[in-house]
Parts: structure tokens; C-alpha cells; sequence
């Protein structure tokens, strides 16, 4: 089996470069509008943005994704096929799709543009996958981080497509490709509109105390203390007053990290490694996908790994292996 490809977040045409110089083999991308789940402002790429980093990319033999992984709103399929149609004319590598419609047009209309299936589909099991690789051409799933390694290797076995997985970068309690609890405070859904708590209904107060407050609406997520660590206001991961108790009800701040499991996944079939974090700084871009890198480089070769870097670049400070190793049932 050859080595596993290194799949990198790019969110901005600076991030793109940060992340090629640090080994990446493919970036992922997208553009600046609804079509992509992470709208916010500052963040993606215009059309020129984008054919430039594709040139940048593949004058380095680097590949470039696109993703246009929210669903389309009913009526309103025009902004979508239009990032397609700018994805094909721009000769990206592939196209991310989650919307069963939409992997209906690229099949449609761009037949010979690659085709990957977003984790956003939150397709898991072969039968779903197969439907995807046979009626629409899809080469590549994106598996939702809900699966054990045994049950990845279970997986390739029965399926005649590659598969990709995430192994570093933020967590959700939602199943993927159904979050809908930031729209009910914000009325903006990260499946339709590309954004978990918009910065728009975002809200720090500080106290004479210096002690802060975040909000996302009219809703108090979290209290931290003079000098704590404030993370970003969503509600998955707020603190809340519950039966007299304060902790985090849905989820604590953490990161996934399977570094420490690559071997054990590229037995099991896969064939990409997935980076979460678009919406990082290129400091963050340049340390993981270099530490991921040597990664991957090293399992090759049979040396030892030193991954230490990561805990620092880790939600929280802390992490998890996630479903790779879960240990309910």
C-alpha cells in the first residue's frame, strides 16, 4: 500500500502556501459564501484566490480540494452549481459535495471532475457508500468520526472506493451532517449556511474584576476567570448551571488526535488523513501539518515517533481518540 495522503486545511490563500511548505499533499479549500461549512468572515477564498493557490499548488505537485459541503436551500440550487461549475473551470483536483442533489450535478454536468463524498453525508455504512460510488461516480468518502478501526477495515473491504479519515482538529456531539443546535439560538444552520455560531451573535463582556462573559444571542455560554483560557461560544460546549452544578452538559473542549494510530489505520484501508481547521491561524497550520508529516514520513521508515507538539495545538489542552477506540456500546 502506498503512503497515506496528507489532507490539510487551507483557509485563507496564506494558510494554502503555510500548508504546502509544511508538507502537505493536498489542501482543502473553499469559497467565500454559503456554499462551504465554514462561512465566517475572513476566512476562504474569491476566484482569484483560488486559481492562484491551484497554481501554486500544482507548480509544487500538490493537489487542491474544494469544498462545497452544506446542502443547498430548497428553490435556491444556484449559488451551488455555480461553485461547482467554478471548481471545474478552475481544474481543481476534486470536489467535496454532501448533498445528494449536488453529487447528482457534478456527475451530471462535470462527469470527469473528482468526486468526494464530505463527511457531511454521514455515510457509513457500505450500502451507503456504494450507492454514492455507483450512481454518482464518488472516488473517495470522507468516513464521520463515529467509527473503530475494526469497523474501518470492516468497512473497506466491502466498498470499492477510497476512504478518508479526520485524525487531528475540533470535535462535535452531532451526528455529522445534522447539527442544528447553534440554529435554534442563531437561526443560521451550519448545514445550510456554513456557520456554528456566526460571529454576528457573538458577545464578550469583561467585568471591573477582568473576569469574562460569553454570549451567543441572548444566551450566556460561558464565565471565565481573570487569566483563563476563553474558548469561542458555541453552545456543544458551554458551561451551564445544572442541579446547582457548573460543567460543560454537552461536551468539555477537546481535540481529537489519532496520531499515535496511523498504523492501525493504514491497515485498516484508509488511504487519506484528514486535518480539521480552516478557520486556524497559520501557526497552528505550519506546526500541525509538519508535526503530521514527519508523522507519516516516519511510519514509513520505521522510526520512532515524537508527537509531543500536538498537546499544545489541542482544544483545551486536551484529547481524545475519539470513536477510534470507544470503549461503550
Amino acid at each position: 500500500m502506498s503512503k497515506m495522503e496528507l489532507v490539510c486545511p487551507a483557509g485563507t490563500p496564506t494558510a494554502l502556501k503555510t500548508a504546502i511548505e509544511a508538507g502537505a499533499d493536498t489542501v482543502y479549500v473553499g469559497f467565500r459564501n454559503e456554499t462551504n461549512a465554514r462561512n465566517f468572515p475572513g476566512l476562504n477564498f474569491n476566484l482569484k484566490e483560488l486559481e492562484e493557490g491551484l497554481d501554486y499548488a500544482h507548480t509544487r505537485k500538490k493537489h487542491v480540494y474544494v469544498a462545497i459541503n452544506t446542502y443547498p436551500e430548497a428553490g435556491n440550487m444556484a449559488l451551488w452549481h455555480q461553485a461547482v461549475d467554478d471548481t471545474a473551470r478552475l481544474k481543481a483536483d476534486a470536489v467535496i459535495v454532501a448533498d445528494i442533489g449536488l453529487a447528482h450535478y457534478v456527475a451530471r454536468k462535470h462527469p470527469d471532475l473528482r468526486l468526494h463524498l464530505s463527511v457531511q453525508a454521514s455515510a457509513s455504512n457500505p450500502d451507503a457508500i456504494s450507492f454514492y460510488c455507483e450512481e454518482f461516480g464518488v472516488k473517495r468518502v470522507v468516513l464521520p468520526r463515529v467509527l473503530t478501526i475494526p469497523e474501518i477495515a470492516t468497512l473497506n473491504k466491502n466498498i470499492n472506493c477510497e476512504t478518508e479519515v479526520f485524525v487531528f482538529g475540533g470535535l462535535c456531539v452531532m451526528a455529522e451532517g445534522r447539527c442544528a443546535l447553534s440554529s435554534y439560538v442563531t437561526g443560521k444552520s451550519p448545514n445550510m449556511n456554513g456557520v456554528c455560531s456566526p460571529a454576528s451573535h457573538v458577545r464578550y463582556d469583561e467585568d471591573e474584576k477582568g473576569n469574562l462573559t460569553s454570549s451567543l444571542g441572548t444566551f450566556l455560554i460561558n464565565r471565565f476567570k481573570k487569566g483563563e483560557n476563553a474558548g469561542y461560544p458555541t453552545l456543544c460546549k458551554g458551561r451551564f448551571n445544572v442541579n446547582n452544578k457548573t460543567s460543560y452538559i454537552f461536551e468539555e473542549p477537546t481535540s481529537l488526535n489519532a496520531a499515535t494510530m496511523l498504523p492501525e489505520l493504514k491497515e485498516a484501508g484508509v488511504v487519506a488523513l484528514k486535518i480539521e481547521g480552516r478557520q486556524r491561524s497559520k501557526a497552528y497550520v505550519q506546526r500541525v501539518v509538519s508535526t503530521f508529516r514527519q508523522a507519516v514520513d516516519t511510519l514509513e521508515s520505521g522510526g520512532a515517533l515524537d508527537l509531543s507538539a500536538l498537546l499544545a495545538l489541542s482544544e483545551g489542552q486536551t484529547e481524545t481518540q475519539g470513536a477510534y477506540k470507544k470503549k461503550w456500546r
